[in-house]
């Protein structure tokens, strides 16, 4: 198969619909590429951000055409603007589509955000009130693209700094209702959930207690930096800057033994340390992945090990 928006010398891989097995994971990054096709480490798959590998060829795409071939794959979107209030960019779409028709990854996911305006950009991943309206326009841009890719796509729980007067669902039932009208799966960010709950003055617990749990395919756990408000109040940033926090792992341990045994993603996007620091964050997701006893879903049965060649 070759793509004739990313560059006709970009060679894809055949279909493969399993799932991601229910392991660590780590955002790939490209210094730690030669490190890992070295000495592939055991870990259970990678995840890349689309828009990394929308342009044609080059060291990107030749970097992950390798890491493909030894390990699964979830494509990751930051740009696609589900809850932008424009229609969903075709040309953007059509170039996430490409990446996904070449690596054909076992997920697809992306984030319930806005970060788009007009023909203005905002390099962040912006938040919605959660409306009836909002919930409309969110499930017809699910739609669009899920039509567009041919697949399901999974949509991540957000990090907030604040809450919307006008908000008249619970987060936690918005999620589920998005899911329930456009068959999306969820993505749910641990992380997320303790940095929104620490800064709106809610119980991150109470949030777990709450969440559609049955409907999440992936985790994702990140670090987060510690800053304060003008009150003096603590204000958590979703910076993927450092190790995951300890009240972090604790709540991950309360959604494994709800839910069982997820593939779980190690986030780290900034202050990228070398590779040996990320493994080792990995080996803790395995620890708590070994102990979980939690059930057995369809989207996890038969995946318990990886085999690299």
């Amino acid at each position: 198969m070759q793509d004739s928006i990313l560059g006709s010398d970009l060679q894809g891989f055949p279909v493969d619909d399993r799932p991601l097995p229910p392991r660590a994971g780590a955002g790939l990054k490209p210094a730690h590429v030669a490190d890992i096709l070295a000495n592939r480490p055991a870990i259970g798959f990678f995840e890349v951000h689309a828009e990394n590998y929308m342009g044609a060829g080059g060291m990107p795409h030749a970097q992950l055409h390798a890491i493909r071939e030894h390990y699964p794959l979830s494509v990751h979107g930051v740009g696609m603007s589900i809850g932008g209030e424009a229609e969903i960019d075709r040309e953007h779409l059509a170039r996430f589509k490409a990446v996904v028709d070449i690596y054909q990854p076992a997920m697809v996911s992306e984030h319930l955000a806005w970060s788009t305006h007009d023909d203005v950009f905002f390099n962040d991943l912006l938040p919605l009130p959660y409306t009836d309206e909002t919930l409309d326009r969110v499930v017809r841009h699910v739609d669009i693209v899920q039509n567009a890719l041919g697949r399901q796509i999974l949509i991540e729980n957000p990090s907030t700094y604040v809450i919307f007067e006008q908000s008249n669902w619970e987060e936690t039932q918005f999620m589920a209702e998005i899911a329930r009208r456009s068959g999306c799966g969820l993505l749910f960010d641990v992380n997320n959930v303790f940095v929104s709950s620490t800064n709106n003055g809610t119980s991150p617990s109470d949030y777990i207690a709450t969440y559609p749990l049955e409907l999440v395919q992936e985790i994702h756990l990140a670090g987060h930096s510690v800053d304060s408000d003008d009150h003096g109040n603590p204000l958590l940033i979703d910076a993927h800057d450092r190790a995951v926090a300890d009240d972090v792992w604790a709540l991950y341990a309360m959604v494994l033994k709800r839910a069982g045994a997820l593939p779980t993603l190690i986030e780290w996007d900034n202050d990228v340390p070398q590779w040996a620091v990320l493994e080792a964050e990995t080996r803790r997701v395995e620890s708590f992945l070994d102990a979980c006893a939690g059930p057995v879903s369809p989207a996890r049965a038969g995946h318990d090990q990886l085999v690299t060649s």
